[in-house]
């Protein structure tokens, strides 16, 4: 078996997305002969609340490593974890690369900053590393056109850190090709040593199993005869407001079509804490849809409280962005759920293969923002066909063979056989210095 470290930050029982990545690699690598090795901060020092189910679903036996963190109570004007244990997760992971046989260190991001600590380790050890894109890093949101606002000033300093950090990785990796294509752009020399790979999160069919066994309360909505309930669950994407706005603006105009519709907006705040954070309440106000076809619960709920009002629905909502890159994980856990998805995506989004392939539902595809308008046009029209869809729906014709290549075990056998791969290129072991 060779060991591979994975510095995650944020780990189980922390209650965000990104903690599925980290958790869905160590549960299947040592498949695939790799063992990992967590290096995370305890979770007293994580900003959110926990979620202790998450825990049930980590593999048995595998290696937590937890440091400390500044608390942010003594440095309020940095609430960034990754700022806050950056030494003492580099010092951690010195120490095991010094004292065990450590065949590459892999960073998946977001957090950013600790992208930096898989170059300070390869300085001292040249043990490999690896970057994960979760999230872009150099981002243009519509917030950093600000001059010298947060999110402006937080761009430039991305600017800066992410070529120093990818200097010497020897893997770039995320979720979809479009996630770090932009790097090797901006950096056009790592094109001459790293290996890329692009693997989404992937379905668990096991936590889907989990969740029907502890069986979990839907407090968020309770059927209600002659209504059909649909579930779109997860963070709101700043770019995709104006694709949520072109399909308000169509179920207003023909409303009789949606009489008997509920669309549940869930996690989709301003805040992951925060239940009156609101994102979609205006918008759908704006509309007259409010809490009549459109609900919104805005706070993050725990992750098989998800899968359980998914469960519990009759259908699966996918919003996608104007961004072609924008890959929504929620597609696997909706497939996964046995029921139908109807899914509005960019139509160079990876995702749309996925539904198309699987026969899972039904896609509303369209090419950013210069197709905008055909959203309102064709949304009604669709959602029509999706409802003669779903009258049909049967998972017996849902082709579960193709979802097979979206599952997490394949998406974890590609970041293996891309380890296998750095591994392969050349006995790196003989020139690491006596630091270790």
């Amino acid at each position: 078996m060779k060991n591979i470290i994975i510095i995650t930050p944020l780990f189980p029982p922390s209650n965000v997305a990104s903690v599925h990545r980290s958790r869905l690699f160590a549960q299947h690598l040592p498949k695939f002969g790799w063992n990992p090795i967590i290096v995370t901060v305890d979770e007293k020092y994580h900003d959110f609340n926990y979620d202790w189910d998450i825990v049930k679903l980590l593999p048995e036996n595998l290696r937590i490593e937890k440091v400390n963190a500044i608390s942010n109570k003594k440095i309020k004007i940095i609430n960034e974890i990754g700022i806050r244990a950056f030494y003492q997760l580099y010092k951690r992971v010195l120490k095991i690369v010094r004292n065990e046989k450590i065949d590459f260190i892999y960073i998946p991001i977001p957090t950013f900053y600790t992208a930096l600590i898989g170059r300070l380790i390869y300085r001292k050890t040249k043990i490999r590393y690896g970057i994960d894109y979760i999230d872009p890093w150099v981002y243009k949101l519509p917030q950093s056109t600000s001059f010298l606002g947060k999110y402006w000033l937080s761009m430039q300093i991305n600017k800066i850190l992410e070529p120093i950090s990818i200097k010497h990785a020897s893997l770039i990796t995320g979720v979809a090709p479009g996630y770090y294509e932009d790097v090797l752009i901006r950096n056009p020399k790592l094109k001459d040593h790293v290996v890329t790979t692009a693997m989404p999160y992937g379905g668990e069919k096991r936590d889907n199993l989990i969740a029907t066994e502890l069986k979990l309360n839907t407090y968020i909505f309770k059927k209600v005869s002659g209504k059909l309930d649909f579930v779109y669950a997860g963070a709101m994407l700043p770019k995709a407001f104006e694709t949520l706005n072109e399909i308000l603006k169509s179920i207003k105009k023909n409303k009789d079509l949606f009489t008997n519709i509920r669309f549940h907006f869930i996690g989709t705040g301003t805040s992951p804490d925060d239940p009156n954070g609101f994102n979609i309440k205006e918008l759908a106000q704006k509309y007259e849809l409010w809490n009549d076809i459109i609900f919104e619960y805005p706070k993050r709920i725990p992750y098989l409280d998800v899968l359980s009002h998914l469960n519990a629905a009759d259908g699966t909502f996918i919003l996608g962005s104007t961004e072609p890159h924008y890959t929504p994980s929620k597609i696997y856990q909706s497939i996964l759920s046995e029921k139908p998805v109807f899914a509005v995506l960019h139509k160079k989004s990876s995702a749309c293969q996925v539904v198309k392939s699987t026969n899972i539902g039904t896609l509303l595809a369209f090419d950013g923002e210069d197709e905008l308008s055909l959203i309102s046009k064709n949304f009604a029209k669709i959602w029509s066909q999706h409802l003669n869809f779903i009258s049909n729906f049967s998972m017996d014709n849902v082709n579960l063979s193709e979802f097979d290549q979206y599952s997490a075990e394949m998406s974890t056998m590609k970041l293996a056989e891309s380890l296998d791969k750095v591994i392969g290129q050349n006995n790196y072991y003989e020139n690491i210095n006596d630091s270790r």
